[in-house]
């Protein structure tokens, strides 16, 4: 099996996205000694009864990345990125190294964006997304909903006010149309080196509102906290599972 060329490869994964994608399932996950599975309301499920070899994960793996990506693994031994599958959907890849094979993890993105009904959000949402500045973070656990929250926002934006919103993301997840607004997507690794490129040259390009795709680091902190103290409105994202928690984890950024 794992004589396979790279387009039997990137087959056989368009196969098994398009089957979790049609099952409903969030995650696919490949791995070493293990059966293609996904994940559908919390349980996972096998896909195929055999297990993959490292072999077979790690063609799998480099038929779904980019020249530059394959540098990037190469280098980091971790890579980000997002794909689309037509007629299926778009995916968010991560690829790793564990106990020296090649796994990856590959998240379903809704194609549609979801708005405010369909994810019965607060109401006064709308009033806080359409301020002049500030800053707006999203938290919550891993999959509570932070980036679909986010995209349903930056949706009434676009489809209400006039403007410049840009966003950073790695990957972009939620691919807005400009309709009311001009979007301009920024993937790091895509359309930037880096993020610290990115947030240095972001208040260059006259931007409104600017939605950075998490908040990682006492940088991308400095620079959240700079666009809403210059005017602009920034929207983010951090891990937290509290309010109180979230003001601890901000500070702690700040030895």
């Amino acid at each position: 099996m794992h004589s396979m060329s790279e387009d039997q490869a990137r087959a056989q994964m368009h196969g098994l996205l398009a089957t979790m994608a049609a099952a409903g399932g969030s995650d696919l996950f490949i791995a070493h000694d293990f059966p293609p599975s996904m994940k559908s309301d919390g349980s996972m499920r096998a896909l195929s009864e055999t297990r993959l070899t490292g072999d077979v994960t790690a063609m799998f793996a480099q038929a779904m990345m980019n020249e530059r990506q394959r540098e990037e693994f190469a280098r980091e031994f971790e890579c980000n990125f997002a794909i689309v599958v037509p007629g299926v959907s778009r995916f968010r890849v991560n690829v790793f190294m564990q106990q020296q094979h090649v796994g990856m993890v590959l998240r379903t993105i809704a194609a549609e964006i979801p708005n405010f009904e369909k994810l019965r959000l607060p109401e006064i949402l709308k009033d806080v997304v359409m301020n002049k500045r500030g800053l707006v973070l999203v938290v919550g656990g891993t999959g509570s909903g932070k980036s679909t929250s986010l995209a349903a926002m930056v949706d009434h934006r676009n489809r209400t006010s006039q403007g410049h919103i840009i966003t950073i993301e790695d990957p972009v997840e939620y691919a807005h149309q400009s309709q009311q607004s001009l979007i301009t997507h920024r993937e790091v690794g895509v359309d930037t080196h880096s993020w610290h490129h990115a947030l240095k040259n972001t208040l260059r390009q006259a931007p409104d509102v600017i939605l950075v795709g998490e908040i990682r680091d006492a940088e991308t902190m400095e620079h959240a906290i700079a666009f809403a103290e210059t005017g602009h409105l920034c929207l983010s994202t951090l891990h937290a599972n509290s309010a109180s928690q979230t003001m601890e984890r901000i500070i702690n950024f700040f030895p």
